[in-house]
């Protein structure tokens, strides 16, 4: 196509170095933990193991030795899950970087590539993240499969190592809280459970906030050799130590997720094209896609995926189109409620892992991008793709603790 033949730095040998070349979002906190192996096919097989993996019986001398199997108790499948988006450059764009004489035009049309293509590599690695998230503090990922159909992994984590405190336990004001206390049980379940000790827990600053104010934690600092100016200079490590939990983590990332009204604003049910990835308790923020910077925020109280639509505290004051407006909401990754705790190997392999599946044409495993040109009106596309899915080895190694209901405060 004219307008984009000859541009190097859409050729995919250069667009694919460019965006392997940049730095994943340090900010991704769980993708750095496992590691990633590539699977022979989309239907990925994983073996589940419960508890350690104990030791080698006695035998009378000459009898014949037991056997043990390899695969735990069981086996477990699920499609990989598949994702992709892509960007376009219209023909004036891609025109405006062959102009002759035009270098300084020719770079900024470059870095606008750059920026595009940082964006989209972003945006996938999120994407990653969130699942692998997902896995390990929910026990269960949803995601599109063909034809889309929504379809639910379940990871066999048992539910007693889903906690919820109530009111009386709370750690905000109940009136019998003890978030001390509540941490040794989690951590005596991962030992009788799991024969395992965490060594990874994980909050945001308001549970950090929390605890650093909770009484039981600060009597045993006046006993200890931290004091109250090491908690307020150096937090996290201050209680993580004291509490023997492992690398305590402050993670505040946020990710966002959008769709588009397909219906017209109207009361508290607000239906969209696709809603799998909102969430109860999420902020939804109505844009208005004509007016600059204008939007209303509301609540989410439900979610229906088979309806396509979600739920609102209040409807919004003004009206929204169907067509033409969005709603985005951008949540934590790790809620102001939770503490979460892990850890990572058990008898010295790793709980967890990424499994790329293979894709297209050419049977490609993790991050591609590739162009495709458009004919009428003249442009090209710049697209990205990934497949895979994370999978849980040990399901007794993790411990979540939901503290207080984000409602009441």
């Amino acid at each position: 196509m004219k307008g984009s033949m000859g541009i190097p730095a859409l050729q995919l040998v250069t667009l694919n170095k460019l965006i392997s070349s940049f730095v994943r979002p340090p900010s991704n906190y769980f993708s750095g933990l496992f590691p990633t192996t590539q699977y022979d096919s989309d239907t990925i097989e994983w073996e589940l193991e419960y508890g350690s993996g104990g030791m080698t019986p006695f035998v009378a001398p000459g009898a014949v030795a037991p056997t043990i199997g390899i695969d735990g108790i069981g086996t477990a499948s699920a499609k990989a899950a598949y994702w992709k988006e892509k960007m376009y450059f219209d023909e004036e764009f891609l025109n405006n970087m062959r102009e002759p004489g035009s270098y300084a035009t020719y770079m900024r049309a470059e870095r606008q590539i750059t920026k595009g293509a940082q964006k989209l590599r972003y945006r996938v690695d999120r994407r990653r993240e969130w699942m692998i998230s997902q896995m390990l503090m929910n026990g269960s990922l949803t995601y599109t499969q063909k034809g889309g159909i929504k379809f639910t992994v379940s990871y066999g984590v048992p539910t007693s190592h889903f906690v919820t405190l109530d009111d009386s336990r709370n750690w905000k004001d109940g009136a019998s809280k003890s978030a001390m206390e509540d941490i040794f049980d989690a951590k005596r379940t991962l030992a009788d459970d799991a024969m395992v000790v965490p060594n990874h827990t994980i909050i945001n600053s308001e549970m950090l906030k929390v605890l650093m104010f909770d009484s039981s934690i600060q009597a045993l600092l006046h006993k200890s050799a931290f004091g109250d100016g090491d908690l307020f200079g150096r937090p996290a490590q201050v209680i993580g130590s004291l509490l023997g939990v492992g690398n305590l983590t402050l993670y505040d990332e946020l990710y966002e997720v959008q769709a588009w009204l397909t219906q017209t604003t109207s009361g508290t049910t607000v239906y969209l094209d696709d809603v799998s990835d909102f969430e109860v308790g999420g902020k939804a923020r109505f844009y208005n896609m004509k007016a600059y910077n204008t939007y209303e925020d509301e609540v989410i109280t439900a979610v229906d995926v088979e309806a396509g639509t979600i739920t609102v505290g209040q409807a919004p004051t003004a009206t929204f189109i169907g067509g033409q407006d969005k709603v985005v909401m951008r949540k934590k990754f790790v809620p102001d409620n939770v503490l979460f705790m892990f850890a990572d190997s058990q008898d010295g392999n790793k709980v967890a892992e990424f499994m790329e599946a293979p894709y297209g044409n050419t049977r490609r495993w993790g991050f591609f991008a590739d162009t495709k040109p458009e004919w009428d009106p003249e442009g090209i596309w710049l697209r990205v793709q990934d497949k895979g899915l994370p999978v849980l080895y040990y399901p007794d190694t993790t411990y979540k603790i939901t503290a207080f209901d984000l409602d009441e405060y």
